[in-house]
This record gives C-alpha cells, structure tokens and sequence, in this order.
C-alpha cells in the first residue's frame, strides 16, 4: 500500500488569484478581456511584420520575436487561469503543471534578453547608423534572437526537471494562479535549499546582466543625442527609442517591485499583483505600445488591410 501512495504522482491545487468568490466572475471577465486583447495584438503584429515588405528590418524582427514571446507566455497562464475561475477546485496535474513551469521559464527569461538585443539593435540605429545594415546583418539578428532562445530552453528543462524529479509530500496547494517555481519549493520533501540558491542566482544574473546592457546601450544613445546639433536629429533619435523605452520601464519596473521588496513587507499576494502584471498586463501593453506609437505600423496595417480588401473583392 505503502509503494503504491509512493507510485501515485500529486494533482497540485491552485490558490488563484483570489479566494472571495465574489470577484471570480468579474476577475474572469477582465482576464478574458486582457487574454483577446494580448492574442489579437500580438498575433497582428506577427502577421503585420511577416506581411508587409516595408517592415522587414532588424527592429521590426525583434519585436515580431517580443510579440511570439508575449502570446507564448500568456498563453502558457491565462487560459488555465481563466478555467479556474469558474471550477469548484482549481486543481492541475503532475504533468501540465511542469509544463506550464517549462514553458513559463523559457518565455520569461527569452524576454529578458530579447529586451537587451533590442536594446542594441537601437544603439546602432543611432550611434553607429552608416555601418547599421553590416552590423545588423541578418545572420545576427538571426544569432541575437537564437541564442536567447537556447539559453532560456537549457534553464527551463534545468529547473523543471531538478524539481519534478524530487518527491512531492505535505500540502499540495500551490500558493499562486500558476505553476512558478518559488511557490512549488516548500512543497517538495527533500531540503529544496541547493535548488533555490540555484534559482536566485540564475534569475539575479538574468535580471542583473540584462538590465546592465538595456541601461548601458540607453547612457550611451543618451550621449549621442545630446552631441547631436539638429533638433529634428534629437527628436528623431528619441521618437526611435520611446516605444522600447517605455516596454522596457514597464517590465524591469514590475520584476524589481517583486525581488526588491523588503522582506518584513514581503508576501505572496504582492507576488502575485506583480506576477500578473509581468505575466498578462504587460504581453497585452506591448503590442499597443508598438502600434499606437509607431506611423510605421500603422501604415502597415491600412496597406495590409487595402490588400486584403482587394483580394476578397
């Protein structure tokens, strides 16, 4: 009997967003809204950037792979999240749980570093614009997408299968509306204390050495504007960074609230205020910011939508 309770693998329980059950319908609505509101914006700046010839530069390729980023990770929480809201019991399974924390892992830590090549990709645009299209080549654009990629598949399968490998005992109840890897350790049997330093470390030298090259590249494009003459030369420089500036403010803005709150002050339900915010908010504010900013885009969109037109007509 003994072997066979060993044997049986743990279905996990969700606290959720909220325990009132008064807000779960409105918080269902809201979501919902947020969840289409992410899909039709990032999916129509995908096909927007696929589309149209006229965006088929080095900015527009990263942000296509932060729009691919931003549907991923949303995808990966929200629908579960949204089925929860109208369950009795908002359970998940051994596997769909480490899924949801593989890909979660992978999208998240992708972003980080997908910020930072953009980051670059204006640094160049705007320090170095006569030699733009040899240092922005295709193949590294191409290297500068990819190996973010990898980098954040390799930690993703690491953590995830350091920690569904090890015996879940106690409590099943998952302190958050997703499967993160923080609230699953104090579920875990074994002392769990090597694989959390693990994830501190790690989620420090992401955070840290992604936010040093955003913040490196904007002191230098800062001091290229301000030696610049031409008014018109500064406004352009600033009007070029202004979409990603304000992206990247929003979510570092969001991650340090989470790691730099003090411990007396620190709980899991400002957790998840922030988590929400970097998980759902913002891969919903992305594609707006890019859009309602952006006279490209939008240029892009009535050619398309004129196209379209024509070919159904």
């Amino acid at each position: 009997m003994d072997k066979q309770n060993r044997t049986v693998l743990p279905e996990f329980i969700l606290l959720g967003v909220t325990q009132r059950p008064e807000l779960q319908l409105p918080l269902f609505g809201v979501f919902l809204i947020i969840y289409m509101v992410t899909v039709v914006g990032n999916l129509g700046m995908i096909i927007l950037t696929k589309l149209d010839s006229r965006l088929f530069t080095p900015m527009y390729f990263f942000i296509r792979h932060l729009a691919f980023i931003d549907l991923g990770n949303s995808t990966v929480i929200c629908p579960k999240m949204l089925v929860n809201f109208v369950v009795d019991r908002n359970t998940i399974s051994f596997y769909a749980c480490a899924t949801q924390l593989a890909f979660f892992l992978m999208f998240i830590i992708s972003e980080f570093f997908i910020l930072s090549a953009m980051a670059y990709d204006r640094y160049v645009a705007i320090c170095k614009p006569l030699i733009y299209n040899v240092l922005m080549s295709q193949r590294k654009c191409h290297l500068l997408v990819g190996i973010p990629y990898l980098y954040s598949t390799f930690q993703a399968l690491l953590f995830t299968s350091k920690i569904f490998t090890l015996t879940f005992c106690g409590s099943k109840v998952i302190s958050h509306f997703y499967c993160d890897d923080v609230p699953l350790l104090p579920l875990l049997c074994s002392n769990a204390q090597e694989i959390q330093l693990r994830i501190i470390l790690f989620s420090a030298l992401n955070l840290i050495s992604s936010l040093l090259v955003v913040l490196g590249t904007y002191i230098l494009i800062l001091l290229a504007i301000c030696q610049m003459h031409s008014a018109e030369g500064r406004k352009k420089a600033f009007s070029t960074c202004a979409s990603h500036l304000t992206v990247v403010v929003v979510f570092y803005g969001s991650l340090l609230f989470m790691y730099l709150q003090p411990k007396s002050t620190h709980s899991f339900e400002s957790d998840k205020i922030a988590s929400v915010f970097y998980t759902l908010v913002i891969p919903m504010l992305n594609p707006l910011i890019y859009s309602l900013r952006n006279k490209e885009v939008k240029n892009a969109f009535f050619r398309v939508f004129k196209n379209l037109c024509k070919f159904i007509t």
